[in-house]
């Protein structure tokens, strides 16, 4: 899933670098309105008048961490360093090829989506720059498949699915993490095909016949991980 340097062109890389800085900014604003308020605090200031010093009180804002802010920052350093730990850990799949947890799922349920999707992104920054899995141009495709589409994209799949049409919370997360690999692997099947490594009837059987697959242990571990690992029950609902 993970796309090396050279297998898109220029155009698309710097397209998807922008769409993807585009989501960060945004993600980053959301984060923020989570984790931080703005409280009054009142500033003294000095007003100089006819050579006298006059002090005066004004009211000023202040951005100051939420009550549960410091645990939300701790548990989403937990669920990155735990995504990042799990995608060392292959499982073979067929014909000699390997899958391993994508993780967006798992980041969107316990965090939301906005700070599940900077866990993921971090998650794939450190992989690209320090051990040389993705590419570095290619980190905008990485990241708009599976921090935006793996994960945004699969939180607001998971609450359509779960809230209207299955009830089964389990069974929904199973198939909202099997979908959020079969997304993500046709969103890379149209990069790849819009940047002319290899065309597009080619490609999109050859990555969703082995991400279907991949598909099934994702649901797996992801529902292992939240009932073994995380607790989801506290899931709150954001916008």
């Amino acid at each position: 899933m993970h796309i090396p340097d050279g297998f898109l062109n220029n155009q698309t890389s710097f397209g998807l670098i922008a769409i993807s800085i585009t989501f960060l900014s945004l993600a980053l604003k959301k984060a923020k309105e989570s984790l931080f308020e703005k409280v009054k605090i009142i500033q003294s200031q000095l007003m100089t008048n006819v050579g006298l010093s006059i002090s005066q009180n004004r009211l000023a804002d202040r951005l100051s961490l939420k009550q549960n802010a410091v645990k939300k920052i701790q548990q989403t350093a937990v669920v990155a360093a735990f995504i990042f730990a799990a995608q060392m850990v292959n499982f073979p799949v067929a014909l000699g090829t390997s899958g391993h947890l994508l993780g967006g799922v798992l980041a969107a349920i316990v965090l939301g989506p906005w700070l599940g999707m900077l866990a993921i992104t971090a998650v794939l920054a450190v992989q690209a720059t320090i051990f040389a899995d993705g590419g570095i141009l290619a980190l905008g495709a990485n990241i708009l498949n599976m921090a935006v589409i793996g994960t945004i994209g699969s939180y607001y799949l998971y609450n359509i699915v779960v809230v209207k049409i299955i009830k089964n919370k389990t069974l929904a997360i199973a198939l909202v993490s099997w979908l959020s690999v079969v997304l993500a692997a046709s969103a890379c099947a149209i990069e790849l095909a819009i940047s002319k490594t290899i065309s597009f009837n080619l490609v999109l059987p050859a990555m969703l016949s082995v991400h279907a697959l991949i598909g099934i242990g994702e649901a797996l571990l992801t529902i292992s991980a939240l009932k073994f690992l995380f607790n989801d029950n506290n899931y709150e609902q954001e916008k």
